[in-house]
């Protein structure tokens, strides 16, 4: 076999080290961004928090001094050479913008952009409602959510004024640890009962009774209905509590025969059914089941300590002016933004002295400058493609929803010069404060309908319609998918009944047949 020498030209796309957290960071949450700072606050005793009132551009750099040795700039210059301009395009979070027409824009130097809305279309007079964020007394959820009371602890304040045996108290303490969220005792007596006993069947019989005697004594605590072990035994615990109380519908027991039947014939609404199983007349079980309607089929659900996932919008949107004069200001939310700064006295005492250890030493000092560029980098990405949304956008922040455009991520990503890859990265988990609420990024994205001029709504605009329509339809004869669509159609939006099926199911609006009014 005889030996050769060729040449080969190839391209790769290498990622530093640099660029990778850079594209990491990008696609962070503000809580996990929050996590992730106080993380590398811990691990690098070169970075601290800066404390001093910086203005955004600065944003801890002036202390850090950003530049990099030379050797280690022209070594990354050289990796993304060699990574091609496709590819580099493709992971770079941050490439130049391409050219063309920019938005109507003026920058304040405070982290904020100012969009001029074009009214060509819509008109200019809209008046936008009013953004709750500027609201007089706040309220801080944090302590709140601190003065909770679970449903468990609100039962066992009602058991202090009670008068049991040790055991009957153990055993009431125990049914009311066993309930779920929702105020339902999931197992059966029986099954507890040998939980606790598994082996010793005379005291399981035991166990057996007494939990029986504490959950007559929980269904009668607040709130009614709880410790029920089924939806039937709740409403007629509810229902037996509001005969007690006096005052009583003549529905009422309709109303707790209905409660023993099966629970599908009341989903269904099924009246015929239920008369021939109840014996009473059309019109009293429609009155019994009206009084179903109005009791809790969830007594614990105001107790339920829900995580409050409390949203942070990172992107602040308000209006100034009226009419043809209106302008969005675009600003990121000081709040969410980090201020760090690499430590100086550490830093320089490296710089002074070059013993043992000083290439590691470099090495975390020059993680920290990383780390403060690519937060920065990281917000003003996030501004510029919000900046376009709301540009993109104009109208829903004037006239809402029901104005929302067509749009997808590679609008936005043609139009900043950016992979759709990053606009995907950056909208997720992104929330924007609007004069109509706060929403993510991801919400002004929609796919497009066509129309009969040829023209595309958005999914948005179309879900928003269908909500009008339900909202303003007879209860007692609701509207069927098919005539939703066929109101679309006189609207000019093509849209087939299976789509408006889709649509009515991701806005949670129940079925015709569930919608219809008694």
């Amino acid at each position: 076999m005889k030996q050769g020498l060729s040449l080969r030209v190839s391209q790769h796309l290498a990622l530093t080290p640099q660029l990778q957290q850079s594209i990491r960071l990008l696609q962070l949450s503000t809580l996990e961004l929050t996590q992730e700072v106080e993380q590398m606050l811990d691990d690098n005793p070169f970075l601290e928090v800066n404390l001093d009132e910086a203005p955004r551009e600065e944003f801890g750099l002036a202390q850090s001094d950003t530049q990099a040795p030379q050797e280690e700039r022209e070594t990354e210059y050289a990796d993304f050479a060699a990574a091609g301009p496709d590819d580099a395009r493709a992971a770079s979070p941050e490439p130049e913008p391409a050219a063309g027409p920019e938005p109507e824009t003026s920058w304040d130097g405070d982290g904020s952009v100012e969009v001029v809305p074009d009214d060509g279309e819509w008109g200019g007079d809209a008046p936008a409602r009013k953004n709750n964020l500027g609201s007089g007394d706040e309220v801080d959820a944090t302590d709140l959510a601190r003065g909770h009371e679970s449903l468990q602890a609100h039962l066992h304040r009602q058991t202090l004024s009670l008068r049991l045996c040790e055991e009957d108290n153990y055993a009431l303490r125990f049914l009311i640890e066993s309930l779920n969220d929702d105020g339902y005792l999931d197992e059966s007596i029986e099954s507890l009962a040998a939980s606790l006993s598994p082996q010793d069947l005379e005291q399981q019989e035991e166990l057996v009774h007494r939990f029986k005697v504490a959950l007559s004594l929980l269904h009668h605590l607040e709130p009614v209905g709880v410790g029920a072990r089924s939806l039937g035994e709740c409403l007629s615990l509810q229902l037996k509590a509001m005969q007690a109380g006096g005052g009583v519908p003549a529905a009422c027991e309709t109303a707790l025969r209905i409660c023993g039947q099966p629970m599908e014939l009341l989903a269904r609404r099924d009246i015929k059914r239920l008369v021939q199983l109840c014996g009473d007349s059309d019109a009293l079980v429609r009155a019994a089941i009206g009084l179903i309607t109005r009791l809790e089929p969830k007594p614990g659900r105001r107790f339920v300590d829900v995580e409050r996932n409390i949203v942070i919008p990172d992107v602040l949107v308000t209006k100034a002016g009226r009419g043809a004069q209106a302008r969005f200001r675009v600003q990121l939310n000081p709040d969410v933004m980090p201020r760090l700064r690499v430590h100086d006295v550490y830093a320089g005492a490296l710089k002074a002295h070059k013993g043992e250890g000083h290439q590691a030493l470099q090495q975390r000092l020059q993680e920290a400058r990383w780390f403060i560029k690519n937060i920065q980098q990281r917000f003003d990405t996030i501004l510029r493609v919000s900046s376009a949304i709301v540009e993109r956008q104009k109208n829903f922040f004037v006239h809402g929803e029901l104005a929302m455009r067509p749009l997808v991520l590679r609008e936005i990503a043609d139009e900043l010069g950016l992979h759709e890859s990053t606009i995907s990265r950056v909208t997720t988990a992104k929330y924007m404060s609007t004069p109509y609420g706060t929403f993510e990024l991801k919400y002004f994205f929609g796919s497009a309908l066509g129309t009969e001029t040829g023209g595309n709504a958005s999914s948005t605009a179309v879900r928003a319609l269908i909500k009008q329509f339900v909202a303003s339809e007879n209860l007692k004869k609701p509207l069927s998918d098919s005539q939703i669509s066929e109101m679309l159609k006189e609207q000019g939006i093509e849209c087939a009944r299976r789509t408006v099926a889709k649509y009515r199911e991701a806005l949670r609006i129940a079925p015709a047949n569930l919608r219809k009014a008694l």
